[in-house]
Formats: C-alpha cells, sequence, structure tokens
C-alpha cells in the first residue's frame, strides 16, 4: 500500500496539484480502506475538510496506480 506523500507526489506530478491528507482518508473510507486516523482529529464520525467530488477521482487513479483498488 503507497505511503500518503507517494500518493501525493503523483498526484501532484500528474494532476498538478497537492492532494491535502484529509481527502486521502476520505477517499480511502469512500473506496473500503482503512485510513489513518489523525491524532489530532476531534471527532472521528466528522470530517471538517471532505474530499471535493471532482478531486476524488484523480485520487482514486492514484489508489489504482499503486494497486489499492
Amino acid at each position: 500500500m503507497a505511503t500518503y506523500k507517494e500518493i501525493q507526489d503523483y498526484i501532484k506530478e500528474n494532476f498538478g496539484y497537492t492532494a491535502k491528507t484529509c481527502w486521502i482518508a476520505h477517499t480511502k473510507e469512500i473506496c473500503g480502506l482503512s485510513p489513518k486516523v489523525a491524532n489530532n482529529r476531534n471527532n472521528v464520525n466528522e470530517r471538517v475538510f471532505p474530499c471535493p467530488e471532482k478531486k476524488q477521482e484523480d485520487i482514486k487513479k492514484a489508489f489504482r496506480y499503486f494497486g489499492m483498488i
């Protein structure tokens, strides 16, 4: 499984922006993968910065590239 840094680097190189780690974690949840839970997270059941729908497809492409889905 790829690290968050590897996923961010892939997205930066192929899509031209840096994905937030919270976006990656949210997309992992959507895909049924187990995201890391940040230790500074106030509420485990609530997302302060959910991943925008237009960015989710790019992150899913990175997951496919790394063989995660």
